[in-house]
């Protein structure tokens, strides 16, 4: 289908601007009065939270994470459906938009971001959730054999690509899948750095 583009420009917008709350931020100040990119290992995202918050601190920004990808991409399907190649371009454009949000967020001067894992499973648990739950059972076991978030959180990256593809048969989601995954890949690099020199903290 023809989709309208001041609306989809005005979708990823807003998309980008809601990917872009720092909710592990917010809720660190507010609640524990630390700034995470302080502490532990810096990031913004669910895993530093519960180091700085435990688990209450860890759930919470996980959840609001995924719906800074959730939210727009529901929207988006709303909007143009995913029939034809347009409409399905659209999702996956408001969606990136979310994702890059998350990744370089306009409220902290598009640094020191997230690494994008929950705020991409918001975006694909609505464009694919049996993609999702492959990812995410790849994700159980890699952390559960390693120990460490970091692991499973690459190995879920790894597997998106080809699950999404097998599980909706839509190359243009499987293809945005893979550029998520790649995003997401190289917000790891410290990580990869430090599993090869086996420093990367445990679980």
């Amino acid at each position: 289908m023809d989709i309208d583009i001041p609306v989809l420009a005005a979708l990823i917008i807003g998309a980008y601007l809601f990917g872009s709350i720092p909710f592990g931020l917010v809720l660190s100040k507010i609640f524990f009065s630390t700034d995470l990119r302080t502490v532990g290992s810096g990031n913004i995202g669910a895993t530093n939270a519960r180091r700085v918050g435990g688990w209450p601190l860890g759930l919470a920004t996980l959840v609001l994470d995924m719906a800074k990808g959730a939210i727009p991409v529901a929207i988006g399907l709303a909007l143009f459906g995913k029939s034809g190649y347009m409409a399905q371009a659209g999702v996956c454009l408001a969606a990136l938009a979310a994702f890059l949000g998350h990744l370089f967020p306009v409220y902290l001067g598009c640094k020191t971001g997230g690494k994008g894992v929950a705020t991409a499973g918001g975006c694909f648990l609505v464009l694919s959730p049996v993609g999702v739950l492959a990812a995410l059972g790849m994700f159980l076991v890699a952390a559960a054999l390693s120990k460490r978030v970091s692991v499973g959180s690459l190995a879920a990256a790894a597997i998106l690509p080809a699950a999404v593809y097998f599980a909706e048969k839509i190359p243009v989601f499987a293809l945005g899948a893979l550029v998520f995954s790649l995003f997401i890949i190289a917000a790891h690099r410290e990580n990869i750095i430090r599993l090869a020199k086996g420093t990367e903290p445990r679980i």
